[in-house]
């Protein structure tokens, strides 16, 4: 078991996000000890570990609390929650597809500034040899 600073120190959360996240629902409400302060049982990580995954994949908060909601039902509510995972992974593929395509371009643009760096180089090599050459001749 572990207090509210711990749990916020393991999971990387605030103890504000952490009282808020139990207020709305997407975490459990915590048991309490004997003098009234939140005690966390160390299997609460996972749970706030994959809503960070879902969070950081862009997943709506309403969604993640309707996941939260169908997870506290149990087995009752597996397939409901495969279907709503299968959604956001169509969301976040089509997403890594956007991501891909706006790559493409960022690294062709990229390229075409290269070569111009390298064409002016070049360009400025060829023309300094002859003024070079020519400086000299009239020395």
């Amino acid at each position: 078991m572990m207090k509210i600073g711990e749990l916020a120190r393991r999971s990387g959360l605030t103890a504000y996000t952490i009282r808020y996240y139990e207020q709305i629902g997407l975490l459990p409400v915590a048991d309490k000890d004997a003098s009234g302060q939140r005690d966390y049982d160390a299997s609460i990580l996972t749970w706030i570990e994959f809503l960070g995954r879902l969070k950081s994949t862009g997943m709506p908060i309403r969604e993640m609390l309707r996941y939260a909601r169908l997870r506290q039902q149990g087995e009752a509510s597996e397939a409901e929650r495969r279907l709503l995972l299968e959604r956001h992974r169509d969301k976040v593929l089509a997403n890594v597809a956007d991501l891909q395509a706006n790559l493409l371009v960022l690294d062709a643009k990229i390229s075409g500034y290269a070569d111009a760096e390298q064409r002016i180089e070049t360009n400025g090599q060829k023309q300094r040899k002859p003024l070079r050459a020519r400086h000299a001749r009239t020395l």
